[in-house]
């Protein structure tokens, strides 16, 4: 992706508008002022800063000069200070970022009301930062939290920050070094108030579609984390639905990782147009120093960081069945057990080494449809998770507008969403995605080979968990009646749990199954 853009959905049709940098000039006007000749207030930060930016990790560092070239002074303010320093000297030598040594120092420098921004570990280093700025503030000044924290932390600190007079931003920010630096999907939330004092720097650094900035207010309290929580579930899916087609044309067609490139670049011209695609294909051709696969060298041993874990039990908490998002979640768990997988592979067979017979480039196309329909399962259960979120929370959430977030900047992004924001468009009370009508026919015309190609995973001894789970989602959900219904006989039976009636749905019954058993009944309620 070249510096003035942002890529396309993966880099052709988003295009990142920037100003001209404005810099101080000589006399005549024609070129720029060696440092040591600028005015003493743009070297030493004697303008008002519009935003304090906290954290000088990479990140931090990206969406500092991406403001900066959006014309915004920004000053930059770390823990150890002589990141400040070196910020200066070198990455935003010949900017207007200014810097401040101290959070007092900081603070005087901002226009009011004072907007604060953080980028820091989320957890403890987050309150910690607030509770020194706290006393430092003014009422009606704006904290922004742009880390991956916990939508349950933001809920607190909205509320705890409100009762003092301060507003409290929890914004997601996706799309790694490059979209911090040329053009993020970010996702705010908090207190609505402060959106319009922030409102022309957050979109004018995000990613466009267009000219439609990848940013817009989310809703209240976490609501911005919390999408940007399943923003990170969805994409632990997709990667690992990704790694099961990868595996599949590996293991059970014996491809080449240079034939894999080319199939994830052919990929990338049809419906499964997106960034994690693009990357893949480059990552499958990548050589190492010995002309062999790097892929293929590294430990397959997965990490991280939490927010996939996090949209798995806040699916449990709401009941809501994301089983795909879950599923990829633990094959992650799973594939860190190295050691102990090791030792399996040596006394658990499988059904041995057969030979897959069929026609290989039919195969690589049932491959390529069930990617694509467990892919639309899993941003359907997405969505269902923030609709049933935004009903617990009482959050306002657009989905199409969410949809439209994601299109560009972000690690998800993909052509994919612009269907999703159109079908929110046409129906804003749309209550799963799988019944509009462009999802429910592309769904249905790859169902066969879907089929097909979880059968051959299992019957080749190839673990296809997110495929596997997203088809049996789709196959329960489509289903009128399921198995349930002896689930509640049995818990009446052996602990009189009571059941409802086909006749009488809502009145709960309890049955003497043995003849010796009383007629009193457990209380019923929901875990």
């Amino acid at each position: 992706m070249g510096k003035g853009t942002m890529g396309s959905c993966h880099g052709k049709d988003i295009q990142v508008k920037r100003p001209p940098h404005e810099q101080p000039r000589d006399e005549k006007g024609n070129g720029k002022l060696p440092i040591d000749q600028r005015p003493k207030q743009m070297e030493y930060g004697g303008e008002r800063a519009d935003i304090a930016l906290i954290g000088l990790a990479v990140m931090g560092q990206n969406l500092i000069l991406n403001m900066n070239d959006h014309g915004f002074v920004v000053c930059a303010f770390n823990r150890t200070v002589s990141k400040v320093t070196e910020f200066l000297n070198n990455e935003a030598k010949g900017t207007k970022v200014v810097g401040a040594m101290s959070m007092e120092e900081m603070v005087g420098k901002l226009k009011k009301p004072r907007r604060v921004m953080m980028l820091v570990k989320a957890g403890a280093a987050v309150d910690a930062f607030i509770d020194k700025l706290v006393p430092l503030l003014e009422k009606g000044d704006i904290i922004i939290d742009g880390g991956n924290s916990e939508y349950v932390d933001s809920n607190r600190r909205c509320k705890a920050l409100a009762e003092k007079g301060l507003l409290f931003v929890g914004s997601g920010v996706s799309g790694g070094e490059d979209g911090a630096r040329y053009g993020p999907s970010l996702m705010p939330g908090g207190a609505e108030e402060a959106w319009p004092h922030i409102k022309s720097i957050f979109q004018s650094i995000a990613a466009k579609v267009g000219d439609e900035p990848c940013c817009d207010w989310v809703g209240s309290e976490g609501a911005g984390h919390y999408v940007k929580m399943v923003h990170n579930g969805i994409e632990y899916g997709d990667m690992q639905l990704i790694c099961e087609a990868y595996h599949l044309m590996k293991d059970l067609l014996g491809m080449s990782c240079d034939e894999m490139s080319e199939v994830f670049s052919e990929w990338n011209k049809s419906e499964l147009d997106s960034f994690l695609i693009e990357i893949s294909a480059d990552i499958l051709k990548f050589k190492d120093t010995d002309g062999q696969p790097l892929v293929e060298k590294i430990r397959d041993s997965a990490g991280q960081k939490g927010t996939g874990k996090w949209t798995a039990i806040s699916a449990l908490d709401q009941g809501m069945p994301v089983t795909l998002i879950g599923e990829a979640v633990f094959a992650r768990c799973l594939s860190s057990i190295k050691d102990l997988r090791i030792e399996a592979s040596k006394v658990l067979p499988g059904p041995g080494s057969s030979k897959y017979e069929g026609d290989k480039k039919e195969m690589v196309e049932h491959i390529r449809q069930a990617l694509y329909a467990s892919k639309i399962v899993s941003y359907a259960q997405g969505f269902m998770l923030l609709r049933e979120a935004a009903k617990q929370y009482k959050w306002t959430l657009n989905y199409g507008s969410i949809a439209l977030m994601w299109r560009g900047g972000c690690i998800i992004r993909s052509r994919f969403l612009g269907n999703i924001k159109e079908a929110f468009d046409k129906n804003k009370e749309l209550s799963n995605l799988l019944l509009d009508d462009f999802f429910r026919g592309e769904i249905i015309k790859c169902q066969d080979s879907w089929r097909k190609v979880v059968a051959q995973g299992a019957l080749n001894g190839i673990a296809t968990p997110a495929f596997s789970s997203a088809l049996a989602f789709f196959d329960g959900f489509r289903s009128e009646r399921t198995p349930a219904n002896l689930i509640q006989a049995q818990r009446d039976y052996f602990g009189a749990h009571t059941y409802e009636l086909l006749s009488a749905p809502g009145k709960f019954v309890h049955t003497n199954w043995t003849g010796h058993g009383g007629n009193v009944s457990s209380s019923t309620y929901n875990a």
